[in-house]
């Protein structure tokens, strides 16, 4: 008897999620699902962020010695951050045309909008307060959070990614200048501890199924609350605006990464994306790039036949600072916000939207609830009010699982671009 692969139980498990999600809506079972469904979900994602910290160690210092030398690093590293902020600025430009042909805030409901504003008001300071603090500390303050004063703190928390990141660096550039009797011990022994994690990254997979049937049904029930049919009102007065996000995350999934690993790798589209899709469900129900690491790195290696001192050094790092579809997201919500206050905003405002995403996009990477940190700091740097993220907090949950996937594919397009340029240029 054929096994029936890992794959398809997730998705069954994200059918099965969506399934109990509406009966639970329809049948009253909110409580329910909150006190006896939801917690298995935050288990699984909890067990994803368990080994995030040490993978992302382990990965980059194993990376990086592979390499051979500090030049092949430097090499890598800027050509993994130039195409990471090169596809930013790309995706930003895109919401940005998307949202001024389509103008989904030109006919938005005032009604609806002083009810958002009225409900949503509480987290729309709450992330103005945190964007403000960020925004105070100075131009530089990014580069501050990038270097800890203490590592272990900083493996403490996985809001610090940048910092684990640059540590794993710095360790890794050390690493090849010591002497190569004992380098080639402390290899070995990263190696195994390296090897440890993917087995353990095995174990937490099998319970996959059952932590996206949680996350999906809970996340429907969330966003339905009590009142069904209030929600789908709420849709229909949103749907210009979500439909807008949709069309850019998907024209970059569907056109324009399949493009460009076949202009630069000669991969052809299915191929590329037989070896996303699990990685891409998995990003879908989790929306985090970060806890998708260990599925997307297994994707890239194992199917996508990536070498590891690629996949090993790019995805970390994209995981962390690359979010193409956030990004995209923040362009049409700002132009959605401004429309819907009946504000046109210039062509240098919208230049201004593209460097400051582009930027918030690696400095804000370490603040928790990054997308809508962003998105605030945007609004700030084109002088809208950060109330009217109020506007679109309800369905954001749903928005940010698909700009996640398109995430999580962004990272493994530039690692699959850089895999065969690396091999070409001997890098």
């Amino acid at each position: 008897m054929k096994k029936i692969p890992l794959w398809l139980w997730i998705m069954a498990g994200l059918v099965l999620g969506i399934a109990w999600g509406l009966i639970a809506v329809s049948a009253n079972l909110q409580s329910f699902t909150t006190d006896y469904i939801k917690p298995w979900g935050r288990i699984f994602v909890n067990l994803l962020k368990l080994i995030a910290i040490p993978l992302i160690f382990l990965s980059l210092v194993n990376g990086i010695s592979s390499l051979g030398d500090i030049t092949k690093l430097g090499k890598l590293g800027l050509k993994t951050v130039g195409i990471y902020i090169g596809t930013t600025i790309f995706a930003v430009s895109l919401g940005l045309l998307l949202a001024n042909t389509i103008g989904p805030g030109r006919s938005f409901p005032q009604d609806v909008k002083e009810k958002l504003e009225l409900a949503y008001a509480g987290q729309a300071e709450t992330s103005q307060n945190v964007a403000t603090d960020v925004v105070s500390r100075g131009p530089l303050s990014f580069l501050e959070d990038m270097v800890p004063d203490n590592i272990f703190s900083a493996m403490s928390t996985n809001s610090a990614m940048l910092q684990v990141i640059l540590f794993s660096v710095l360790f890794g550039m050390a690493l090849l200048k010591i002497d190569p009797l004992k380098k080639t011990s402390v290899i070995k022994t990263i190696d195994a501890f390296n090897e440890v994690i993917l087995k353990l990254v095995g174990l937490i997979m099998y319970f996959a199924p059952l932590g996206v049937f949680a996350l999906i049904g809970g996340m429907i029930t969330d966003v339905a609350g009590k009142d069904s049919s209030s929600i789908l009102s709420l849709f229909s007065a949103l749907a210009w605006y979500m439909m807008t996000v949709v069309i850019g995350l998907f024209f970059l999934i569907l056109v324009v990464y399949p493009l460009l690993v076949f202009v630069f790798n000669r991969k052809k589209f299915p191929l590329f994306f037989k070896a996303a899709y699990p990685a891409q469900l998995l990003a879908f129900s989790t929306s985090s790039s970060a806890a998708t690491l260990p599925v997307t790195m297994d994707c890239c290696e194992t199917k996508l036949k990536i070498s590891p001192s690629v996949s090993r050094f790019v995805l970390p790092v994209g995981a962390t600072i690359n979010m193409d579809g956030t990004s995209l997201y923040q362009a049409v919500a700002t132009i959605f916000i401004a429309q819907a206050f009946g504000t046109e905003l210039s062509f240098t405002a919208q230049i201004t939207i593209i460097l400051t995403a582009t930027l918030a996009s690696i400095g804000s990477a370490a603040v928790p609830g990054a997308g809508l940190i962003m998105l605030v700091m945007v609004l700030q740097s084109v002088g809208l009010s950060v109330q009217g993220i109020s506007l679109i907090l309800a369905v954001d949950r749903i928005l940010d699982m698909f700009r996640t996937v398109v995430n999580v594919t962004g990272d493994m397009t530039v690692a699959t671009i850089l895999d065969r340029h690396t091999k070409e240029i001997g890098v």
